[in-house]
């Protein structure tokens, strides 16, 4: 096989994860991606459609896969593997033990399609591999999963919340954006100061994700901070 078909073969493998992880594509940003032109990318697209693969074109928005398809699992490599048990020990280092909970399921299922020899390494490399400040880390909130899945959800939050001063008001709020430094902290609008706020996660007391949707709010993160900060 030549080097070209090889790059082709890898490429087409590459688009394909890319429209099963995104929900658009456009042809740019793909070409932009892959260091090709989006003549190559169109190629690309309509090769994968004569295999089968049912992607979808919407006129000027771009490109992305049938609702409900899925292709076959990525095998990782080793290094990748080793990777994913690395950044296991940086979670445990986190301050909320939804988010450690959700990662460990997650790298339990990563594991489960592995090729077993990659898995046995992969689970002596876990157990050989510790990260000190993670053994014995304090762990003060349990409400970073909620309020991710309310924030992409586009999902009302009622919380009681404490300030550094010690008050406690209850409000509804509607999750922006999550960030994380020494704590987490939630970016959020809140309806009581009808502003955008920070809150830590931790000094929430009690939590309810409401079904009523709010109206998302029509900026990126960095827009916030150059409007905001």
């Amino acid at each position: 096989m030549e080097g070209n078909d090889v790059k082709r073969i890898s490429r087409l493998t590459a688009i394909l994860t890319q429209l099963q992880t995104k929900r658009r594509l456009t042809a740019t940003s793909l070409a932009d991606k892959f260091g090709v032109s989006t003549r190559t990318i169109y190629r690309d697209i309509k090769t994968l459609e004569k295999a089968g693969v049912p992607v979808l074109t919407e006129e000027g928005k771009g490109y992305m896969l049938m609702e409900g398809y899925r292709i076959p699992p990525v095998m990782f490599t080793e290094n990748q593997a080793n990777a994913l048990i690395l950044a296991e020990q940086l979670v445990l280092k986190n301050k909320d033990a939804s988010f450690i909970r959700d990662y460990a399921e997650a790298i339990d299922k990563i594991k489960s399609i592995l090729r077993y020899s990659i898995q046995d390494k992969a689970n002596l490399l876990a157990e050989r591999t510790r990260y000190d400040e993670a053994l014995n880390q304090e762990r003060n909130s349990s409400n970073l999963s909620e309020l991710q899945s309310a924030l992409t959800n586009y999902k009302l939050v009622r919380i009681r919340y404490i300030n550094k001063e010690g008050s406690t008001t209850d409000r509804i709020i509607e999750p922006f954006a999550i960030l994380s430094a020494e704590n987490w902290y939630l970016i959020a609008w809140c309806r009581l100061r009808k502003e955008f706020r920070f809150f830590r996660p931790d000094r929430i007391q009690n939590m309810e994700v409401l079904s009523e949707n709010f109206e998302p709010h029509n900026l990126t993160l960095q827009e916030y901070f150059d409007k905001y900060q």
